[in-house]
């Protein structure tokens, strides 16, 4: 099978495509043919070998994908061949086929075509936690502030922000991500490049009661002096390269909660939490409540390029690679 590789941290610049062994699933293991795969700013990171998973050189990166069930290991239930599915894999998903603990396997909506699927779990699943999350817990009367709005994490929290009844206040670095926030249901729009969030937000809403933050960088440093008193700060990542430091006496004035959410730790040691959680994100889905966006696809030999997109700002919601020709998923092939 073909597959993305690399063999030494030597970032975007090292991936490779290379022919590679078929795939076997081990006990309580799906393997599954993949038609599509998610490309998410974790993925620059494992390229670097700075993220917090540091899988052994050479790899496969890719942490998400849709396709068909091929086949299941020993001790699994409730999976066939030819079942149309995602997945969340630690890393792997760039390739033909990948093999996956089957808790972490979800059956897909029957109108939900594959480049849909591929780019949603990951991102979806850890804004989904993020807001509901038992020390954040988004009440409906509050107000949340989505930094990064326009991007593959933010857009999904601004969604699952208005659906859980919250005021969204979207800040974005350039007026085309804030008018896809709008459309998605931003209540307030803020440019960090031009204007100052602190400000801003006093001005709108006097406040922020939940500040979701993919970004870090100035961006935190001023989302934490428009917090509102009680108010708790969902730390998702840093995609701006800049790790914040958060002076002490600040949550100690406000009785601020800073809560760090990182998804690999729910995947492996909360797996009933992951498994609940996703037929809500998949029942909003199929009710139209939730629309995935998607701004770019690129062909498997491409996933530089891809990635590439992610690192210069130029993409908005998702970036997904076509991982098997044009197949949206509706109908399996035969796998006999």
């Amino acid at each position: 099978m073909r597959a993305i590789r690399i063999h030494d941290p030597s970032g975007i610049d090292g991936l490779r495509l290379e022919e590679v062994p078929s795939l076997t699933p081990g006990p309580g293991q799906v393997r599954i043919e993949v038609h599509a795969a998610g490309c998410n700013f974790p993925d620059t990171l494992m390229l670097k070998g700075v993220y917090q998973d540091k899988p052994e050189w050479p790899f496969t990166p890719g942490k998400e994908v849709a396709g068909y069930v091929m086949d299941v290991g020993a001790g699994v239930d409730g999976f066939a061949p030819g079942d149309r599915v995602m997945a969340l894999v630690g890393y792997g998903g760039f390739a033909e086929e990948v093999t996956v603990i089957a808790e972490e396997v979800h059956k897909i909506p029957d109108a939900m075509d594959f480049m849909t699927a591929g780019g949603f779990a990951l991102t979806y699943a850890t804004s989904y936690i993020a807001l509901r999350h038992h020390q954040i817990h988004l009440e409906p009367s509050e107000v949340l502030l989505v930094l990064g709005a326009g991007g593959g994490v933010g857009l999904t929290a601004v969604e699952i922000g208005k659906i859980l009844g919250a005021t969204v206040a979207a800040a974005a670095g350039s007026a085309e991500k804030l008018a896809l926030a709008k459309q998605y249901g931003a209540d307030h729009l803020i440019n960090y490049r031009t204007e100052s969030i602190r400000d801003r937000v006093k001005a709108l809403v006097g406040g922020a009661d939940v500040v979701y933050d993919p970004v870090g960088g100035d961006a935190f440093t001023q989302s934490l002096r428009c917090i509102n008193t009680d108010g708790r700060f969902a730390i998702v990542g840093f995609a701006s390269g800049d790790i914040p430091q958060i002076p002490a006496n600040y949550l100690l004035i406000k009785n601020i909660s800073a809560v760090g959410i990182a998804m690999s730790g729910y995947r492996l040691r909360q797996t009933e939490l992951m498994g609940n959680m996703f037929p809500t994100l998949l029942g909003w889905y199929a009710a139209g409540r939730l629309k995935p966006h998607t701004s770019f696809q690129f062909p498997l030999e491409q996933t530089a390029e891809a990635l590439q997109t992610i690192l210069d700002r130029r993409s908005t919601g998702k970036v997904v690679i076509r991982v098997r020709g044009v197949d949206s998923g509706v109908m399996p092939p035969d796998l006999a």
